[in-house]
C-alpha cells in the first residue's frame, strides 16, 4: 500500500456502490478513471472523488500517476438512517436510508503480483 483514502458514512447502499468498485479494482489509474467517467451509475461520483483524492495523497509522495493501480477497494455498509413514511389507515412505515464506507488503497504497478 502506498497511497489510501476512506470516504465514511456516504449515502447510498454498499451493494449498489459495490457495482461501481468491482468494474476497477485491480487496474491501473488511468484505465480506471476513463472507465468512471463512461460509467451512469450515482455511484460513481463518490467513488471517482474518492479515487483522485487517493491519487493526490500519492502525489503528495512524490509518485507518478502512471505508476499507480489500485490494489484494494472496498464498500462495508454503514449506520442507517431511520424515516418514516405515512401509510393506509393513519400508519407509518420505516424507511431505511442507507449509507457505506467506502476505502481504497493504491500500489506501485512494479509491485503487482502476477
Amino acid at each position: 500500500m502506498i497511497a489510501k483514502a476512506e470516504l465514511r458514512f456516504t449515502r447510498g447502499s454498499a451493494r449498489k456502490i459495490r457495482q461501481v468498485i468491482d468494474l476497477i479494482r485491480n487496474l491501473s489509474v488511468k484505465q480506471a478513471i476513463s472507465i468512471l467517467a463512461t460509467v451512469n451509475k450515482r455511484p460513481k461520483v463518490s467513488v471517482e472523488k474518492l479515487l483522485r483524492s487517493a491519487i493526490s495523497n500519492a502525489k503528495n509522495k512524490g509518485l507518478k500517476e502512471d505508476d499507480l493501480y489500485i490494489s484494494k477497494i472496498v464498500a462495508d455498509g454503514a449506520a442507517s438512517w431511520k424515516r418514516h413514511k405515512a401509510a393506509a389507515f393513519g400508519r407509518a412505515t420505516g424507511i431505511l436510508k442507507r449509507t457505506s464506507h467506502i476505502k481504497i488503497e493504491l500500489d506501485l504497478v512494479s509491485g503487482l503480483k502476477k
